[in-house]
């Protein structure tokens, strides 16, 4: 019987680090997996452009060098030398000013519309007919009412991160199962106290899918909104390079704006996933 146990005890010591390893193993394998498609694109591009002299896109490896000179300087040390970061700078407080405006607007509003029939007929009508008009559609107009400068570009960038935060919230409230408002009311929550207590929480995972949509929209419309005569920011440079013809400068603005929403969604990801800890289905 001694030894049974011993044995069993001798197993049960030796299965952490099988389990461990396995844990490891699915670490590594996600990262390894992420970056099969873009060594995939990085090679064909590659070969589709190297040697080329007539080659109007320029290959990685010029990239790369125009990359680190945007950033670095040291290179060419011309106009575009080493100002990534007043750039990215520029980018980021329009981007993130636009879309908190976007966020102070369109959760109460979505909130109330699927909460409260009265509102819903009040707003949706015009909301719906002003929702298919393109951003770009807005330029003009925002640059005649705010002017020439960043204010045009935090409008336009509040437009393109609106309707995702408002129409997700929308659908999250008018989703909420009615047998949580009979509850929350046999417990003594009734009137606007259920927004709290019951519309909120029960309409979080949709808001913040809204959220992620809205926040990647806003960097998308940034190079729009920086065509409204700002000097700096990444669509302004974007738009500067291509009238230059420097194609590397315009990837590597490109790049700047992937990377700066790849971390913008993980940051937007991270604060999910920490308030929605309770939610077994939100990923």
């Amino acid at each position: 019987m001694s030894a049974v146990a011993d044995q069993a005890t001798t197993r049960g010591a030796a299965s952490p680090p099988r389990r461990r390893t396995v844990f490891e193993g699915r670490r590594l394998r996600e990262p390894a997996l992420a970056l099969i498609l873009p060594a995939a694109l990085l090679i064909g591009w590659h070969l589709a452009t190297a040697g080329k002299a007539y080659s109007l896109i320029p290959p990685p490896s010029q990239v790369a060098l125009a990359f680190y000179d945007l950033a670095f300087g040291g290179i060419r040390d011309d106009f575009f030398s080493a100002t990534l970061l007043s750039h990215v700078v520029a980018s980021v407080s329009r981007v993130y000013g636009g879309f908190i405006l976007a966020v102070i607007v369109a959760l109460p509003l979505g909130l109330m519309i699927g909460r409260i029939p009265t509102v819903r007929q009040m707003f949706d009508p015009m909301l719906q007919i002003l929702r298919p008009i393109p951003v770009t559609a807005w330029l003009p107009l925002a640059m005649i009412i705010f002017g020439i400068g960043p204010k045009s570009a935090i409008f336009l960038v509040f437009l393109g991160a609106f309707y995702p935060i408002l129409i997700n919230t929308v659908f999250g409230v008018r989703s909420v199962e009615p047998r949580l408002f009979e509850a929350a009311s046999m417990l003594g929550c009734t009137g606007s106290a259920q927004f709290a207590k019951v519309v909120l929480p029960a309409a979080l995972p949709a808001i913040f899918t809204g959220l992620r949509l809205g926040l990647g929209f806003a960097w998308m419309i940034i190079v729009i909104g920086e065509m409204t005569g700002v000097s700096t920011g990444l669509g302004a440079i974007i738009m500067e390079a291509r009238q230059l013809s420097r194609t590397e400068i315009v990837i590597c603005g490109m790049i700047a704006i992937g990377i700066a929403g790849f971390i913008s969604d993980r940051i937007i990801l991270m604060v999910g996933r920490r308030l929605l800890s309770w939610n077994p289905n939100h990923v």
